[in-house]
């Protein structure tokens, strides 16, 4: 094993910690309690979620992304159910909360407003390089009321791999930074492409990709022609040939090979994409651009500092209440993975703390 879940963490800030076993059922009952009140108080009280529900509550759209994760993917359907049980929710309540990325706007909403884009997501990598280890370097941005309410919970299920990611109540884990026993290790940036499909919903597929031994097992995944929504992706592994940057919105999938400092931010940049209509809101382009330059500048390897900038007034990467005019979006926590050829070494950072808040 290359990589070893975390069983002791150095915790000098508030994250707290969450390890469950078992069934998928066990493993999303466990879950489901323990983010109980988060999901009561918090996640049903969210106006993206309350819209979502209003609208698709009940809807053929929704019954037929059910229908697609359960014949691909039945074993975190029964997670997801485990979780609704445990948390006290009907099942569609938090099949609406992990799906809302693959539910169609309706005809007379404002893409741009802040309602439906809360999520935002920066994340620098640089490749190994002149005896230097690889770095997948990530801000985790979500709505600002889910701050507190977040967890790093480390999985052991019967079957399938071990794991730890940064979890939001209520969700599948996978769909924000994670590393599992084979030392796989992703990232995701949201992304709002107007190219969505009734199909296997994005949150399964994240879900599913920490099940992977190799970063070729996941773009197998990702390149699945069934998928309703989509994210980028950012893959790295000790035993991979190197990081890999992946633009998969439903209608297509382009992998990356990072051969040199780069960032994505939220919204896609390669060239297949220009023809796929997409909400690219103020933040994410200035979020874009400023960890360009920032990178251009920087002499060596310093995520952490990039990630970190911020401005008492305007645009910001690291993300706080009211810096931006379309995105509401606020840094959860701020992670960096360093891969070598033999491990992974990471560090979970909150409120711009250079001391980490947990490490392995």
């Amino acid at each position: 094993m290359l990589t070893q879940i975390p069983g002791l963490h150095k915790s000098l800030e508030k994250l707290e910690t969450l390890h469950v076993s078992g069934t998928p059922e066990e493993i999303g009952f466990a879950i489901g309690q323990k983010d109980a009140v988060s999901i009561h108080q918090q996640i049903l009280q969210l106006f993206e979620f309350k819209a979502a529900q209003q609208v698709y509550s009940g809807s053929n759209y929704l019954k037929g992304l059910d229908a697609a994760a359960r014949k691909v993917f039945p074993e975190y359907v029964l997670e997801l159910e485990g979780m609704a049980k445990g948390a006290q929710v009907d099942y569609e309540t938090l099949l609406i909360w992990n799906c809302r990325g693959d539910l169609p706007l309706l005809e007379d909403s404002i893409p741009e407003s802040p309602e439906n884009v809360p999520e935002g997501c920066t994340t620098i990598l640089y490749p190994a390089d002149n005896g230097n280890n690889a770095i997948i370097a990530h801000n985790e941005d979500g709505p600002p009321e889910l701050n507190g309410h977040c967890s790093w919970l480390t999985v052991h299920p019967v079957e399938g791999q071990e794991f730890s990611a940064f979890h939001y109540p209520g969700m599948l884990p996978g769909h924000t930074f994670s590393i599992n026993a084979h030392g796989l290790v992703q990232t995701i940036n949201n992304i709002r492409t107007d190219d969505l499909q009734s199909g296997v919903p994005r949150h399964f597929i994240c879900r599913a990709i920490l099940d992977c031994k190799t970063m070729q097992e996941a773009l197998m995944l990702l390149k699945r022609r069934d998928r309703a929504g989509g994210f980028h992706h950012s893959l790295g592994q000790p035993s991979g040939p190197s990081l890999l940057s992946v633009e998969a919105p439903p209608s297509g999938c382009v992998v990356n090979k990072i051969d040199s400092p780069t960032t994505h931010a939220n919204h896609l940049l390669d060239e297949e994409f220009y023809g796929v209509s997409q909400t690219v809101t103020a933040s994410s382009e200035f979020r874009q651009q400023m960890s360009e330059k920032l990178l251009s500048e920087s002499t060596s390897a310093d995520a952490k500092s990039i990630l970190f900038h911020h401005r008492s007034k305007g645009l910001s990467i690291y993300r706080r209440p009211n810096d931006g005019v379309d995105d509401y979006a606020f840094t959860l926590a701020t992670a960096v993975f360093e891969i070598s050829a033999e491990s992974v070494s990471w560090q979970i950072h909150l409120n711009k703390n250079t001391t980490p808040t947990l490490s392995n």
